[in-house]
């Protein structure tokens, strides 16, 4: 999607009464937009599309056989045309809600009625909590919170929301956005966080509608002058089956979504948004999507202009809308969609079928249903945004995301009663704006490191640069250094923002910027008591400068946390929560950096040329820090209960593998269809705090067909009390868990010795037919 404007950097501190005393003073509330309003016409009671006892593909149908060909048109685009005649009115389908509510997009703005919305964890930062049940629970909250905007008329009902694209160059400015690198993990937020905002009780109507993009093997924003809008994505067929569709394949087949955005880029020389294959064949026809597809903000205009991809704007119009494309962000379908329908090159079915699938979904969202404040839902106002249980769930998922990196001779958490000055310092200490990342909203309120911490100790504040560049000018080493030599601890919050890191801009390198080098090695030397550096950011950074320096025992990364940000890494740094976060993306040396070009789309390593790989699935390289590491304050011990050390996949006795070696079986043709096993697991705290531990389980496969090194199977979060154990249970279907794509992208379920991975656990399983 397109950048903010720069008008909404401009962020004014609200707390969440202020929402209540905005309604008791009688803030009038904007009447929310809707179609079939019978009460103040009673004749459009006859449409048949405003009858809700009728189903929705004939209410669709009715409505679609009244329109006239440009009102038709005017329904391609993300503002929708008014039809009066009909009391439909014009509909803005842009609003995002990427973690929280935001302004970004035209459907959706705050005003003194509801001045904010709770603002969540940056996507990565949630990601790292490996709970499913966050996921899924932020999404409920988003969603009603947008419903309660909705009904006084400052939101939309369609969020363009998740971003789940895999993180697979460190470098790239919306890495942020997403879960991380792995396809599992980022299929299980899509689908949770989807079902969050989503499920309504009547299960053929949607409380508000998300979309999935960006639709696909899109990641390259801006990288040395190689823009999103013109850059050809080259992916072999191996790694678009087993790293970039996976999320969207999830998104729409387990969650449902009810909309999936193509992106700018061309997949193999193709734009995605006209390529039939991905999307009415993928999307639509294989996956079967109930909903509609859309653009990222003008991508037809984009193939046409900028890639040349056609020799007219009407074959750009035709040859979109043709491959499956429903929607338009923008103005391009509604200005040469009519001219290529007069040219011969587009049929009006065409326009049709793609209206059908839009006003299917405002069908699903009530929209044709009257007033929504009769409706479910309808209760819901400004006294719903950013209640005290949102906020807290805001500040819980911060605390489940913060990753402890490193913690010598235990030294976190600090003692409150110890410590009677507490030196803060750097460029994120006192961050506010920083710590919601992108596609924000204004939040309920700020807590900053500083205040979360001076809310427990007394603090001495040293930002140590004026900003998180730290360039020479800006950088001021003698007050940081002189608080640090003076205070009985130091924490350091250092990283990024978004002008390091965002949409359009992407990485250069993997060092922390500027001179903050220079600013945490000169504090940690000065430094009286033990040193906490604390990284904010949303992509990964080289920082084994650090992690071996003997002056700097505790690191912890916190993303971009969220609107209580500076309270959860004060929970976490005195010992109120154990932390249980764990990486979601591997952290790479600078040297990855230099070596390798970020328009490299190959995930799987080259040794002949030099090439590494990307990410812990098939990256061959030094690591700085890996996927899934974190500590606890706690020790886990695990214990293998029970799991299978033979598997047998049945097949018909004709069949040509039982009379030649395999390497592998077409998963079409294994048997192996509802084949599956468990894997138990006895999980203990050895130690004396109570905390939340994620066991993941991973697969080492067979040394076929290029396979990963290991991938993840599965995760489970636990909470245990000291010395408390729990009985964890993997259900490893072989089908799904066990395959791989090959090398023309057909699943095969690969035969031979597969090691499964908890912990430092391992476990030998052979797949033999």
């Amino acid at each position: 999607m397109g950048e903010p404007s720069k008008s909404h950097l401009l962020i004014t501190l609200f707390c969440a009464v202020c929402f209540l005393r905005s309604a008791s003073n009688g803030v009038a509330a904007q009447t929310p937009l809707f179609a079939c309003d019978v009460t103040s016409d009673p004749t459009r009671a006859t449409f048949q599309f405003c009858n809700t006892s009728l189903g929705t593909a004939e209410r669709v149908k009715d409505l679609v056989s009244r329109l006239t060909l440009p009102e038709k048109i005017g329904n391609l685009v993300n503002k929708a045309t008014a039809v009066a005649r009909l009391g439909i009115p014009s509909y803005e389908w842009w609003s995002e809600a990427l973690h929280g509510v935001s302004y970004v997009g035209p459907g959706t703005h705050f005003s003194s009625l509801v001045p904010g919305a709770t603002s969540f964890p940056q996507v990565i930062t949630t990601a790292a909590s490996f709970n499913t049940s966050l996921f899924q629970a932020i999404g409920k909250v988003v969603s009603t919170e947008a419903r309660a905007m909705h009904n006084v008329g400052l939101a939309g009902l369609t969020f363009w929301s998740p971003n789940v694209n895999i993180f697979r160059d460190p470098r790239w400015g919306r890495g942020q956005e997403t879960p991380g690198e792995d396809p599992l993990l980022t299929s299980k937020y899509a689908t949770g966080y989807v079902k969050g905002l989503q499920e309504a009780d009547d299960p053929d109507k949607l409380k508000v509608a998300a979309c999935c993009k960006h639709y696909t093997a899109y990641d390259v924003d801006n990288w040395k002058g190689i823009q999103r809008y013109t850059f050809n994505a080259k992916v072999t067929k191996q790694d678009m089956d087993d790293t970039f569709q996976p999320p969207f394949k999830s998104c729409v087949i387990d969650g449902n979504v009810a909309s999936v955005m193509c992106s700018y880029n061309q997949v193999n020389g193709v734009p995605t948004c006209a390529d039939p294959d991905l999307l009415a064949g993928t999307i639509r026809g294989e996956w079967n999507l109930n909903g509609y597809i859309v653009t990222d903000c003008d991508s037809v205009n984009e193939l046409y202009y900028h890639q040349h991809y056609t020799k007219t704007p009407e074959d750009a119009a035709a040859i979109t809308i043709k491959a499956g494309l429903d929607l338009n962000c923008g103005s391009f379908l509604g200005s040469h969609t009519l001219a290529a329908i007069q040219g011969g090159k587009l049929a009006e079915e065409d326009v049709d079928r793609a209206i059908t699938n839009n006003f299917a979904v405002l069908m699903r969202l009530g929209f044709f249903d009257g007033d929504p404040r009769k409706l479910p839902y309808g209760s819901l106002g400004p006294g719903d945004v950013c209640t005290a249980a949102n906020q807290e769930l805001a500040r819980e998922a911060a605390r489940q995301g913060i990753v402890l990196l490193k913690n010598d001779h235990g030294h976190l958490p600090l003692d409150a009663k110890a410590i009677k000055s507490l030196a803060v310092i750097g460029p994120n200490a006192n961050a506010t704006f920083t710590m919601i990342g992108n596609y924000e909203g204004t939040p309920c309120k700020y807590t900053s490191p500083l205040q979360g911490l001076g809310a427990i100790v007394k603090t001495v504040y040293a930002p140590g640069c004026t900003n998180v560049g730290c360039s020479g000018n800006s950088l001021q080493l003698d007050a940081a250094v002189a608080a640090a030599s003076a205070a009985d601890a130091t924490v350091l919050v250092v990283g990024a923002d978004q002008s390091i890191e965002r949409e359009s801009f992407d990485r250069l390198d993997l060092l922390l910027p500027g001179q903050q080098t220079a600013l945490i090695t000169a504090v940690a030397k000065a430094a009286k008591g033990p040193v906490v550096l604390v990284i904010m950011s949303g992509g990964p950074f080289d920082i084994t400068f650090a992690k071996s320096n003997d002056n700097i025992p505790a690191i912890l990364w916190v993303g971009y946390p969220g609107e209580a940000g500076g309270a959860a890494i004060a929970d976490v740094l005195f010992g109120y929560f154990n932390p249980c976060g764990r990486l979601p993306v591997t952290w790479y040396p600078e040297s990855f950096a230099d070596a390798v070009d970020m328009t490299d789309m190959r995930m799987r390593p080259d040794p002949s040329v030099g090439y590494p790989g990307r990410t812990y699935r098939f990256y061959t390289g030094e690591t700085v820090y890996n996927f899934g590491d974190g500590l606890s304050y706690t020790d886990y011990t695990h214990h293998l209960v029970t799991a299978p050390k033979l598997v047998s996949i049945p097949l018909d006795d004709n069949h040509a593998c039982r009379y030649q070696r395999c390497i592998s079986l077409p998963v079409s043709e294994s048997g192996c269809s509802g084949l599956s096993f468990d894997v138990r697991l006895r999980v203990r705290n050895a130690g004396g705090t109570s905390g939340s531990h994620t066991v993941f389980l991973f697969s080492t496969p067979p040394r076929v067909h290029n396979a990963p090194m290991k991938h993840l199977l599965g995760f489970e979060k636990v909470y245990l009390q000291p010395r408390g154990a729990a009985e964890v249970v993997f259900t490893v279907n072989v089908c799904r868990d066990l395959s791989l794509a090959d090398e023309v992208g057909e699943r095969k379920v690969a035969l031979g010795a597969h090691v499964l991975h908890v912990g430092s656990l391992k476990h030998s399983l052979s797949l033999k037919i």
